[in-house]
């Protein structure tokens, strides 16, 4: 099914706007965080899907600049083996878009009745995740109706900073306040850029996305939305694990899509990983990195500057628009990908 517009492609551009009011509900709550803070000493994350990508960026995040140890959990230790785990000390932090799928609100009761301090993340208010929470940092994305997760998923990260303030992170709020301006500039420019990287892939049956840091949240979720949309063979890899052994399957019909901030302690890494597809044969396709990655790439997407902690935001809305256009270009409705709804229940 071939689309002229989507769905998918006005809630990309509805993302400046939910991230003004995410942030004009959240800033506000970092005393309560900051409450829970001081009962706890290390963070524990319980997601799926989309929201655990985000969950990855809140982890680094966390242990970047708070000083928490921060781990993601495995929901089936509570729903299938429903093992008792000491979580004295620890903060149980669950997102979930609509706060109501069954796995991700039992494991966080789970994980009260083990000890923890709650904290839901959730774009559902009233749901029963943020019902049941110590305190719900509830996203204001709006209703999404298109089945890939856009805006939910960047007020997420958005509410995941808010929650890295208020656990103590050496952060300057200021800056967080001028994310919805840099995504507005994202989609404000000619997307030249994006469409040249979508005729490249067209006809192509895998891609791999790499990032590392902060960015490898971004890897992460590109790569799921290239699959849950354009049915896609993407793998999401840290840079460090591809040089581990998958970097093998980049070649001239496996391009690199590759991810990151256009400053920081990554940003030497990637443009390395890109000279390295690209002496290969591979095509390479960046995304952010500013001018350095840029010119190690065969393609890429700007992104305005943000600071590393907060460019994650930025830099998936550009993988967002690659793969609304790349799903109406192969014939595809990024509305409503086969076998998929919003709300995914699992045991």
């Amino acid at each position: 099914m071939t689309t002229t517009t989507s769905v998918m492609r006005a809630e990309i551009a509805e993302q400046p706007a939910a991230l003004r009011a995410t942030l004009d509900t959240l800033l506000p709550l970092t005393s309560e965080i900051a409450a829970l803070g001081r009962q706890t000493r290390q963070v524990l994350f319980i997601a799926r899907g989309s929201s655990d990508n985000a969950a990855v960026y809140g982890g680094y995040l966390l242990q970047a600049h708070s000083g928490r140890l921060a781990t993601l959990a495995s929901p089936s230790i509570a729903t299938t083996y429903g093992a008792k785990v000491d979580l004295d000390g620890v903060l149980a932090v669950a997102i979930s878009q609509s706060g109501r799928t069954e796995e991700i609100v039992e494991t966080m009761a789970w994980a009260a009745d083990c000890g923890a301090r709650t904290v839901a993340v959730t774009n559902g208010e009233g749901s029963p995740l943020a019902e049941a929470a110590d305190v719900a940092l509830v996203t204001r994305a709006g209703t999404e109706l298109a089945v890939p997760a856009t805006k939910t998923y960047t007020t997420q990260l958005a509410a995941l900073a808010v929650l890295a303030l208020g656990l103590g992170a050496d952060l300057d709020p200021a800056e967080l306040t001028r994310v919805p301006d840099a995504v507005d500039q994202v989609l404000a420019q000619p997307e030249d850029d994006v469409e040249a990287i979508v005729e490249r892939l067209v006809g192509v049956q895998g891609a791999v996305v790499s990032g590392r840091g902060m960015a490898f949240s971004t890897a992460l979720e590109a790569a799921l939305k290239l699959k849950e949309a354009c049915y896609l063979h993407a793998m999401g890899l840290s840079y460090a694990d591809l040089l581990h052994g998958p970097i093998a399957v980049v070649d001239s019909t496996t391009p690199a899509l590759l991810t990151a901030a256009n400053s920081g302690p990554t940003l030497s890494g990637t443009v390395a990983l890109a000279e390295r597809v690209t002496a290969a044969g591979a095509p390479a396709f960046g995304i952010g990195g500013g001018a350095a990655l840029a010119g190690a790439c065969d393609l890429a997407v700007p992104v305005p500057d943000l600071p590393e902690w907060l460019a994650p935001i930025g830099l998936i809305v550009p993988a967002q628009l690659i793969t609304e256009r790349l799903a109406r270009r192969l014939g595809y409705n990024p509305d409503a990908p086969r076998g998929l709804g919003k709300v995914t229940q699992t045991s």
